[in-house]
């Protein structure tokens, strides 16, 4: 029934407040505007216009009866003067034709009354003079101009009010939308701290605002204080966990090493330099970026650096587009982690891999394509879970892993507000991982 309205809804809590508070104090401002005042001030004007009228009845009476024009100019000066008007007999009229404002609006309330009651009323002029009512009436004697002050047939100034109606409400409006303001502000800043949290950042934040807002943002500040210790923990962990499994791992080199068959000695070092690949893996993933600190940085740069690495160390790897200009807040070694593993994983399944960058406005979008078998759009959701591994689909004899590498790079993505999206390479043929940071 309201989805038609909810385009014209604003989105944002500061519009849908200014809306609430807004809204009826307009229609308030109609409805007594249309309902009160115009009719309280139309019908003030009818009341104050038919006791005019009754003077002019008399005043007219009085010139009709004369029996010569000196004799009526001489009746109406003397009710002129006791009645305060001020009488032209005969008139001196040019346009005898109704004069008004049209924001007059007790003027055209006057208007109507007086010819509606008064019968030899041929024209009536608002507007020569602002303070002046005057009267164009046909007499026996010829036209008659009558001038009557404006204060005694209508209510004055009635835009006045109005006016002083509208004035207040916007001022009220003003002050209430700042106080709205200020209570909103907590909210905002509440937010800010959410979403810079969830993308990484550390910004510091007190709560403040109502009771409410403030139960709010010292849970929020809990719930990270929780979260951050958790992370600082599982990391401490495992890098006691890391030095207890590389003792045990350089002894074992060590001793194959020293091993007087050779042949064999080189196949258990290979066995021992695998180990401790995976053992890099399974830390990597673990870790994460929670050692990193945010900063500002050079996405471009930074991409051009991991690529010129990645060609040093032997890999087919191209920066075919890099677009946009600027710097953003990241973690530097994590973003740099995940695009490693996303080119390694080309060159590993693939013989090429392609890089292209692009830092818009809101986002950063980084995308590795390769040549190689790709992954079928049914399990492209399965490849990102942890130590899952698509053998069937991609090459196994082209240097194993534990299924670690998208998700270390779809986590760094997640904690920079950001998502690791797999899809079809349409210039190469093989799989596309784009990485999207939040700018």
């Amino acid at each position: 029934m309201f989805a038609p309205l909810k385009s014209f809804v604003p989105r944002s809590l500061y519009g849908r407040a200014a809306l609430i508070l807004i809204v009826p104090i307009v229609t308030i401002q109609l409805v007594i505007s249309i309902s009160f005042i115009q009719r309280h001030y139309e019908g003030v004007t009818r009341q104050m216009a038919r006791g005019l009228m009754i003077e002019l009845r008399h005043l007219i009476d009085e010139v009709n009866e004369a029996g010569s024009l000196p004799e009526a100019e001489a009746r109406a000066a003397r009710v002129a003067e006791a009645l305060e008007f001020r009488v032209a007999l005969p008139a001196d009229w040019s346009t005898p034709e109704d004069r008004r404002d049209f924001w007059d609006l007790s003027g055209r309330q006057l208007v109507l009354t007086l010819h509606e009651g008064l019968a030899p009323l041929s024209a009536v002029d608002l507007v020569t003079n602002d303070n002046e009512v005057r009267l164009l009436i046909a007499t026996d004697k010829g036209p008659m101009e009558v001038a009557v002050e404006r204060r005694r047939v209508s209510a004055s100034n009635p835009h006045q009010l109005l006016v002083l109606m509208i004035v207040t409400s916007i001022l009220m409006t003003i002050i209430a939308y700042l106080f709205l303001s200020n209570q909103l502000r907590p909210i905002k800043r509440l937010a800010d701290a959410a979403e810079a949290f969830g993308k990484g950042q550390h910004i510091a934040y007190r709560p403040r605002g109502a009771v409410e807002v403030r139960a709010a943002g010292q849970a929020f500040l809990e719930m990270r204080s929780r979260i951050e210790r958790q992370i600082e923990q599982r990391t401490l962990m495992l890098s006691g966990v890391s030095h207890d499994l590389r003792t045990p791992l350089t002894r074992l080199r060590l001793g194959l090493s020293m091993l007087s068959d050779p042949d064999e000695g080189q196949e258990l070092l290979g066995d021992v330099a695998d180990m401790e690949r995976l053992v890099d893996e399974f830390l990597s993933f673990v870790r994460g970026d929670a050692l990193d600190e945010a900063e500002e940085v050079d996405p471009l740069a930074l991409v051009g650096r991991v690529v010129e690495n990645a060609q040093r160390a032997g890999q087919d790897v191209t920066l075919v587009r890099a677009e946009g200009t600027g710097t953003m807040v990241l973690r530097e070694a994590a973003v740099g982690r995940a695009l490693e593993n996303l080119i390694g994983n080309a060159v590993r399944y693939g013989t090429k891999a392609e890089v292209s960058v692009t830092l818009g406005e809101r986002a950063l979008r980084i995308a590795v394509e390769d040549d190689g078998p790709g992954i079928p759009r049914e399990r492209r959701e399965e490849a990102l879970r942890p130590f899952t591994r698509l053998d069937k689909a991609r090459n196994p004899n082209r240097g194993g892993g534990v299924g670690l590498g998208l998700t270390i790079a779809m986590d760094i993505a997640r904690n920079h507000g950001g998502a690791l999206r797999l899809g079809e390479s349409e210039t190469l043929g093989g799989l596309r991982a784009e990485l999207t940071l939040a700018r």
